[in-house]
Order: C-alpha cells, then sequence, then structure tokens
C-alpha cells in the first residue's frame, strides 16, 4: 500500500458488533474480540480495503450508559488523531448512536474529513449478523471517499445519514436507523451511489477541529401526551434546568384549553428556560407557526424545532449553552440551521453546503 493511501481510525467503544456468547447464554463485551474476528475474517485484509487501526476504549460500554462524559472522550481521541489518519470510524452500540452522531457534529469544529459510526443488531461473532456488512462497507466508504465527505455520518444497512438527522427506529430489524426528514447521502448496493449535493462544503483544508464539551449545562425532553398534569412539567421546568425539548402532537401541537400547562411554560421562559418544540411523528415539521394550538406555545414562549429530530435538539441546546449565550440568543440559534441539523422553512437541502459560513456569522 502506497504511502499516500488513506489510513482509517477506528474508535471502538463498545457495544453489540464486538460481543460473544458468555457462559450463560447472553451476549457480553470482550476486550480484543471484535479485533481478533476482523483479523479471521479474510475480507477485511483484502486489497481494497483501507489500511486502519482499532483504538479499544477501556472499559467497553453498552451504548445504554454513554454520558455526555463520554461523547468527549471519543472527540479527544479523535482530535488527537486527526493529523494521522484520512478518516475516522465509530464503533458505538446502537441503542444511543444517533444521540453521540449529534453531539459529535456540534463538539468537532471544523470538519474536512468525514467521521462515521457504526455498529451492528448482531455480533460479528455470529455466522448470520449485520456486523460485517456494516463495518467492511463503511471502511471503504471512508477509504474511497476520505477526501470527499467532510462531516460526521452514521452507515447502517446500506444506508449512509447525516449523523445529526438519524433516529433509531428499530430494535429488531436490520434496518435499525432513519433520517425521516432529510434523505440519505448514499445508498449501497451493487453500486455505490452517493448524492453530493447533500454534502456539505468543507471550504478546502481545515486545521484540526477544536473541541467543545457538552454536559455541563442543564437540558431535558419531555413529552406531551393526553391527559398530563402540569406539575408534572412544571417540575421538570425547575431550576436548574436551562433548556428543554418538547416533543409535541402533529406539526407543533399542544393544549392550548390547559392553562397551567401554559402557565407553566410561560412561568419558565420567563425565568429564562429554552423551550423547543419538536414533533412527535418521526416525518414532520413543528412550525408553532400553523395552527392554534401551536400559537398557545408560541405565546408562552416556545420556539420551534423545524423537523430537527430530539437527538439533535439536546444536542444543540447543550452546544449553545456551552457557548454562554443568553437565552433569547439560544432561542435564536435553535431556530437555526448549524450544522445541517435542521431546515427551516426558509432553507432547503441545497443550501445546506453553507453551514459553515452561517455558523461563523451566528458567533
Amino acid at each position: 500500500m502506497s504511502d499516500d493511501s488513506p489510513r482509517i481510525f477506528v474508535a471502538y467503544t463498545g457495544g453489540t458488533i464486538g460481543m460473544r456468547r458468555s457462559a450463560d447464554g447472553g451476549y457480553a463485551p470482550a476486550s480484543g474480540y471484535l479485533q481478533e474476528r476482523m483479523r479471521d475474517i479474510p475480507a477485511f485484509q483484502e486489497e481494497a480495503v483501507p489500511a486502519y487501526d482499532v483504538y479499544e476504549f477501556d472499559p467497553l460500554l453498552d451504548s445504554s450508559n454513554m454520558t455526555p462524559a463520554h461523547w468527549l472522550q471519543i472527540a479527544e481521541v479523535i482530535q488527537k488523531k486527526w493529523d494521522a489518519y484520512d478518516g475516522f470510524l465509530v464503533v458505538h452500540g446502537t441503542d444511543t448512536m444517533a444521540f453521540t452522531a449529534s453531539a459529535l457534529s456540534f463538539m468537532l469544529d471544523p470538519l474536512d474529513k468525514p467521521v462515521v459510526l457504526t455498529g451492528s443488531q448482531i455480533p460479528l461473532a455470529e455466522t448470520r449478523n449485520d456486523a460485517q456488512g456494516n463495518l467492511l462497507t463503511s471502511l471503504l466508504l471512508l477509504g474511497a471517499y476520505s477526501d470527499r465527505l467532510p462531516g460526521v455520518y452514521l452507515f447502517f444497512d446500506d444506508h449512509l445519514y447525516r449523523g445529526n438527522r438519524t433516529t433509531k427506529v428499530n430494535a429488531d430489524a436490520f434496518a435499525a436507523f432513519a433520517s425521516p426528514n432529510f434523505s440519505p447521502v448514499g445508498r449501497v448496493g451493487i453500486n455505490v451511489e452517493i448524492d453530493w449535493s447533500l454534502i456539505p462544503d468543507a471550504g478546502g483544508p481545515a486545521p484540526t477541529p477544536s473541541v467543545v464539551e457538552l454536559g455541563t449545562a442543564s437540558v431535558s425532553a419531555f413529552r406531551i401526551f393526553p391527559g398530563l398534569d402540569p406539575d408534572s412539567l412544571r417540575n421538570l421546568l425547575s431550576p436548574p434546568v436551562q433548556g428543554v425539548v418538547l416533543e409535541c402532537f402533529g406539526s407543533g401541537n399542544a393544549p392550548d384549553q390547559n392553562d397551567a400547562f401554559l402557565a407553566a411554560l410561560r412561568e419558565a421562559t420567563d425565568r429564562g428556560v429554552v423551550i423547543v418544540a419538536v414533533t412527535q411523528p418521526l416525518r414532520g415539521t413543528a412550525d408553532l407557526n400553523l395552527y392554534a394550538t401551536g400559537h398557545a406555545l408560541q405565546n408562552a414562549g416556545v420556539v420551534s424545532g423545524f423537523d430537527i429530530t430530539t437527538e439533535a435538539a439536546l444536542a444543540k441546546l447543550y452546544y449553545l449553552f456551552e457557548q454562554g449565550l443568553p437565552p433569547d440568543d439560544v432561542r435564536a440559534l435553535m431556530q437555526k440551521n448549524l450544522r445541517g441539523e435542521l431546515t427551516p422553512p426558509e432553507e432547503t437541502p441545497a443550501e445546506l453546503g453553507k453551514t459553515r459560513r452561517r455558523l461563523a456569522a451566528y458567533r
């Protein structure tokens, strides 16, 4: 392999993909086992596969145990290895992979190289699995397009998604993830098809990305449901909370005849709590201008999150509060596209390549 061939850094954090059966028959993480299986499978040694090095986290984590502190560990090891590698693969459990993908998209900036997350529903150790395809194809994509895919992505079941547009939609199928409001940027079948109009413009070579630590702010999420007790919402909105993702009905609707509910929202926003409306349905936009019930939320100080996912909205709240911005600025920026995470009404997917310049203008 020539000196200028792409070299890929694999950050193995844990998850189903590298587990093996334990004595009681269940799956458990095993240090070194993923690397051992990759060495034993001839496909990973093929000439078409780029050179890669595996860094294993200690301890290996079930992704259900992921916290912002673990996001920071992942971001910092990527930053440390940035100059030595052409692309980065984060091997991760599926349960919170969309949260981590969203967080990394805000934590790492600027990005002129690809960071791809993948994992599997069945371990690589099993004869029938989705692990080999996800892992091998991720490496091949990174090797082939390391100089053309800036940003954070998630690859699963032959689809390459923008990382901060994803959510887990199925616990039992190989098609575990979807990007409900943004088309996949790539599909892998007989041919590899990349929609380059959906890939952000890196703007030329960039320096080693800085890392923004997330998790120092207090943010939360609340799902509206019929018959909700306003006191439960009021408790959630109590200090020290700074931001809340409000998962609404339909296009950003909520019970506008529940005065106590609206009063709890208004009391919180008057104190400076930033409340962002997202939609409970997988597809669609939370736009508080559409219906009277949305207007009631707007009058209580809630802002539209448009087509952002809950995962990305939480990461974005963390990120904006980390900048030390006042609540009014956070509210304004939650409605702007900073990392390709949402599409405000005046924007189209073709404009997402302007992400970096737009973010610089808002800082």
